[in-house]
């Protein structure tokens, strides 16, 4: 029987509007919303004239971070993704249009490839209107990848030190390429270690993302509700934080007489009891060891909605970074003194920003016209993917449980909505390709996270490849499933071979261009595409995943299909079907 959880919520979809409505409201003297998404929560009395902006952003779920950190001497603005979600391109341009002042924008994140993917894109835009901007992935996550590779490292609670240290050096008025590089150090000296003793659920869903025995824990997980590194019998307490310390204190090299900030978080469903339990057992081991506490926080910080279980963060302190630790600063979740220091202005001036440039009309007499596939019939196409991704939403959600963070399912429906949506008010005489341009724009805008921008670029690609195009014949379909794969890959970093939607687009695009070169019809060019599709998702059965959030589980991903091939295997098969 499949358990569902309970949470006080209304309709799933309107969580995060409400969310934020709710936030603002019990806290209107801090904190405002800005910008058309409504997804930029700003301190009213942050952003100002000459100083840094300071823009911190990722999934909710995650609850204070990050809108919690909003406020004077902190955050500037925070961008607020969906549940486990990055948050787009343009939800973090709202962020960083409102938390400019003219002296740049700092971007900071978790190492997760929706939001390095989303945030850079943001970057790139946010660049091109005029505004310099510096962007740091937060890399605390000892568990995650050897130090070896420890650029490839998750953020996770560490994220409270590096944007604390970052906004005081903005609040002070260091310059752009001084924060960044105070961001950086404070990123370089800061280490965690997770612990879960049960699984989290989304609200969409309402079921855990994954299972766990009632002696078992997982040791190194992350703060997106995925399991652990590994899975070991449940211990002691003081076990368990001797587990967790041991690779922090190596790494960071503490000795006696060093200086340290500690943050002991809990994740959703721990309480105040365990976790000052747990600090108790992190004094003692520091203690022991000549090692000084110069601040300390315990409670949730970082949270991964209800999962229970902990984190274990320690920042090692110099003289700089004591400095900004102590540095005042007022938001909901987190005040340091009482008031922030005073400043010499707080101006604000209105910002101004570009206007985008309007796409030129294609003349469709000058398109080819062959093949059976016009533009009708390929939004019906479009309008059948939405409506099987739908259907399947929880199933694919559940695959992604096993071995991520289960909201893909979740996440591919916020944004086949969203084209549906974009579709319904498409000119009826738009060509094919700009029908793509207008899907990647909304998939975009919707969905954030890693599908976001990689379907955002596959539907650009693929509407590129076929813009000479008014229908599509065998050989233009095939240029088209190409074009998807192609995009994906130009902007993701993965191959074939690593366990993602890649494994399903390639050889698709592959097996199109193949058929089509002898002579297939665009029927029988689908129908290739979908069935090698099919395979490819089989096939990802057989690979241990590396890259995404399952890479981190190494050999325990093998064994079960990846969740973005199973969805690029159901969007062909919709296609085909219609």
């Amino acid at each position: 029987m499949t358990i569902k959880t309970k949470k006080l919520i209304n309709a799933p979809d309107d969580i995060i509007p409400e969310f934020i409505e709710g936030l603002v409201g019990a806290w209107p003297d801090l904190l405002t919303v800005e910008g058309p998404t409504g997804r930029a929560v700003v301190a009213r009395n942050g952003p100002r004239d000459g100083k840094v902006g300071i823009v911190i952003g990722g999934g909710s779920g995650h609850e204070p971070a990050f809108a919690g950190y909003v406020g004077r001497g902190l955050a500037d603005a925070a961008a607020v993704g969906n549940v486990f979600a990055s948050p787009s391109p343009q939800q973090i341009l709202d962020a960083g249009r409102a938390a400019d002042g003219g002296a740049g924008v700092v971007f900071l994140y978790g190492n997760y490839t929706g939001d390095v993917l989303n945030f850079t894109m943001a970057a790139e835009e946010l660049a091109g209107e005029g505004t310099p901007v510096r962007h740091v992935a937060v890399t605390d996550d000892i568990a995650s990848a050897p130090f070896a590779r420890r650029e490839e490292r998750r953020g996770v609670a560490g994220d409270f030190f590096v944007f604390k240290c970052a906004g005081a050096a903005a609040d002070l008025g260091e310059p752009l390429e001084q924060v960044e590089a105070l961001a950086r150090l404070a990123n370089e000296k800061c280490r965690s270690m997770g612990v879960a003793l049960g699984a989290c659920s989304l609200p969409q869903t309402g079921t855990p993302n994954f299972e766990i025995g009632p002696e078992d824990m997982e040791i190194g997980m992350g703060i997106h509700g995925e399991p652990g590194m590994r899975r070991v019998p449940l211990a002691s307490a003081d076990a368990v934080v001797d587990i967790l310390m041991e690779p922090i204190l190596a790494e960071l090299e503490l000795h006696n007489g060093d200086s340290v900030a500690v943050l002991v978080n809990g994740l959703g469903a721990t309480t105040q009891l365990e976790l000052f339990v747990l600090f108790r057992r992190v004094h003692h081991i520091l203690e022991e060891k000549g090692i000084h506490i110069h601040a300390r926080w315990v409670g949730e910080y970082a949270t991964s909605l209800e999962m229970a279980g902990a984190s274990v963060t320690i920042l090692k302190l110099d003289d700089t970074l004591t400095r900004l630790l102590d540095h005042p600063c007022r938001t909901p979740a987190l005040t340091v003194a009482t008031e922030p220091a005073p400043q010499a202005s707080a101006k604000r001036s209105v910002r101004q920003v570009q206007a985008k440039k309007t796409a030129v009309k294609q003349d469709h007499t000058l398109l080819q016209t062959a093949g059976s596939i016009t533009p009708k019939r390929f939004r019906s196409m479009m309008a059948n993917v939405a409506a099987a991704i739908r259907e399947k939403r929880d199933w694919l959600s559940e695959l992604d449980g096993v071995i991520g963070d289960g909201d893909h399912g979740v996440t591919m429906d916020i944004g086949w909505t969203a084209v549906s949506a974009a579709l319904s008010e498409l000119e009826a005489n738009a060509t094919i390709s700009e029908t793509c341009d207008v899907i990647a724009q909304a998939f975009l805008t919707a969905v954030g996270a890693s599908s976001g921008p990689l379907y955002a670029s596959a539907f650009q690609s693929a509407g590129a490849a076929v813009s000479e195009r008014l229908n599509l014949d065998g050989p233009a379909m095939a240029a088209w499933v190409k074009g998807m794969g192609d995009g994906i890959l130009s902007r993701g970093g993965a191959k074939p071979g690593d366990k993602t939607m890649l494994d399903a687009w390639v050889p698709a695009g592959e097996a199109a261009v193949l058929a089509a070169g002898e002579g297939a019809d665009e029927n029988a060019v689908l129908q290739a595409a979908t069935d090698a599709a099919r395979a490819g998702r089989n096939e990802t059965a057989t690979f241990e995943s590396r890259r995404g959030r399952s890479a981190k589980l190494g050999a325990r991903s093998l064994g079960h299909i990846d969740p973005g091939a199973a969805s690029a295997a159901l969007i062909l098969a919709a296609m085909l079907e219609t």
